[in-house]
């Protein structure tokens, strides 16, 4: 049951630091995006709501369920586009990266081929499945790892930061591709474009929730607050 991700007093502390502090959501639309500067936390809440890491204070769930315990469970209920393909793929040709997840769900070897073969075929890539992973393009090797998420059809999708370092064309395809899904979509990004489109954005200034609501007046509200941030020399000060 998709009851979405539900984050409650939720925190995350290093070494007595506050990474993230009090964060009450309840993320259930279907295009959701996450916004804020480098070091505002929000590469730390992606970990938390998808199991990498516990939160030290208050609880996550997504489909009631804990992310942190119930890693194989959420499997079929979340998946992550890492920013760097690099960091995901573990496998030396396409094939047998599309199967690993399927595997690791439970699926025989047969079954877990089948469906990768259909879904190249579906995409108008069978002619990928024995290409090697390191000799594809970064745009080549982010659309794989999409494709290895939909294979396990989860109900939510975490993006973290999916348009950084492709060129336009790439960036057009992937975005109509992401448009087209009808799961959840949880875009992470400090760019704004990257979330215009979305139904809801969350503002994160320093591991606080600094806006909530829709889309185009907390995008426009981020925009002029780092623009008068740029006009005013913010990053010299010294990070404590």
């Amino acid at each position: 049951m998709d009851n979405g991700i539900i984050l409650t007093g939720a925190g995350f502390e290093v070494e007595g630091r506050a990474i993230l502090s009090g964060l009450d959501l309840a993320l259930t639309e279907a295009r959701i995006g996450i916004v804020g500067r480098n070091g505002s936390g929000k590469t730390t809440l992606m970990r938390l709501m998808a199991g990498l890491i516990a939160p030290t204070a208050g609880t996550v769930r997504v489909d009631g369920l804990d992310p942190a315990r119930n890693r194989r469970a959420l499997l079929t209920r979340l998946g992550i586009l890492f920013q760097n393909p690099d960091h995901q793929i573990l496998f030396p040709t396409v094939a047998e990266e599309l199967a690993f997840g399927l595997r690791q769900m439970g699926l025989p070897a047969s079954e877990a081929a089948a469906r990768v073969a259909a879904l190249l075929a579906a995409e108008g890539r069978s002619h990928w499945a024995n290409a090697a992973t390191h000799l594809l393009s970064g745009g080549q090797r982010h659309y794989l790892c999409l494709l290895s998420i939909l294979l396990m059809a989860p109900g939510t999708i975490l993006l973290d930061e999916p348009f950084a370092g492709l060129d336009l064309p790439t960036q057009a395809r992937l975005h109509r591709r992401l448009a087209a899904l009808p799961q959840r979509l949880i875009t992470i990004s400090h760019d704004p474009a990257a979330m215009a489109d979305c139904d809801r954005v969350i503002w994160l200034e320093g591991g606080r929730l600094r806006a909530d609501g829709p889309a185009a007046p907390v995008l426009a509200d981020f925009t002029a607050e780092m623009a008068r941030l740029g006009a005013a020399d913010a990053d010299t000060d010294l990070v404590a």
